[in-house]
């Protein structure tokens, strides 16, 4: 197949995966554009994708336009990886989904990166969660931990930490790709999204369908059910490293045998 005959046949995947799906496309959603930024992002990384499915990677590009995400402007990204295409969302598309989809109108939401030497509290004042975070400008020291925060319009809000040690055991244990291209390069932006995400799922998201709901979970570069080698032998972990608190607990209680 040339290289013409591959990018027309993802091309007809996508929109055959789009028309299958109407229904799942957000309002407005511009789909000539979308195929248009689509087929730019793999003629600049086709060799990436030699050897994989046209009809895989046209479903990996449907999941972006199911969330009304841009794969051109990097809010999301198809990342062919192990012989599959695997569907991420960007740091930007958490912050946008968030936005669009949380029950509670939310303010603004972001995370940072906290290096040695940065200054960074979190307590509990009155009842009130307080987070104060004081960078160093422009330094370029090594990154400590992580942080995020969502700050509602009614003057609430949540957050969430996670040491470099937490987030890297987290990569290892259950990261579809752990030495992925953009855990090698882009470390600190993979630190403030999958402190994001896990933010996240303490936030009541309401999706308008299943299909967005699927692609959002896909979005996610970590499966809680991936097997990992422990002691040479090949163990299903049952722990979702983004459950809240809460969510954990009464796992425990029910995992727990009768005294």
């Amino acid at each position: 197949m040339t290289t013409k005959e591959y990018l027309e046949n993802v091309q007809v995947g996508i929109e055959n995966e789009l028309m299958k799906n109407v229904q799942a496309l957000p309002e407005g959603f511009n789909k000539q554009r979308f195929i248009l930024n689509c087929t730019t992002v793999m003629k600049d990384n086709l060799k990436d994708f030699s050897g994989i499915d046209t009809t895989s990677v046209a479903v990996t590009f449907a999941k972006g336009a199911y969330l009304g995400l841009d794969f051109f402007n990097k809010e999301c990204y198809a990342i062919p990886y192990g012989g599959k295409v695997n569907f991420q969302t960007d740091y930007k598309g958490e912050i946008k989904l968030a936005k669009r989809y949380s029950k509670n109108p939310i303010k603004d939401i972001y995370a940072k990166n906290v290096r040695e030497g940065d200054f960074f509290e979190e307590r509990i004042e009155n009842g009130n969660q307080i987070v104060n975070f004081r960078p160093e400008p422009f330094s370029d020291k090594k990154i400590i931990g992580t942080f995020a925060v969502v700050l509602y319009k009614d003057g609430s809000m949540m957050y969430d930490t996670m040491s470099v040690s937490e987030i890297e055991h987290t990569r290892t244990s259950y990261s579809k790709a752990a030495n992925s291209k953009a855990w090698k390069q882009s470390s600190g932006e993979m630190y403030k999204k999958t402190v994001l995400r896990r933010l996240c799922k303490m936030i009541d998201l309401d999706f308008d369908n299943i299909e967005q709901q699927q692609a959002f979970d896909d979005g996610s570069d970590f499966d809680p059910n991936k097997e990992n080698v422990i002691d040479g032998q090949a163990r299903e972990v049952a722990t979702d490293p983004f459950k809240s608190s809460e969510e954990s607990t009464e796992a425990e209680e029910v995992d727990s045998p009768q005294q």
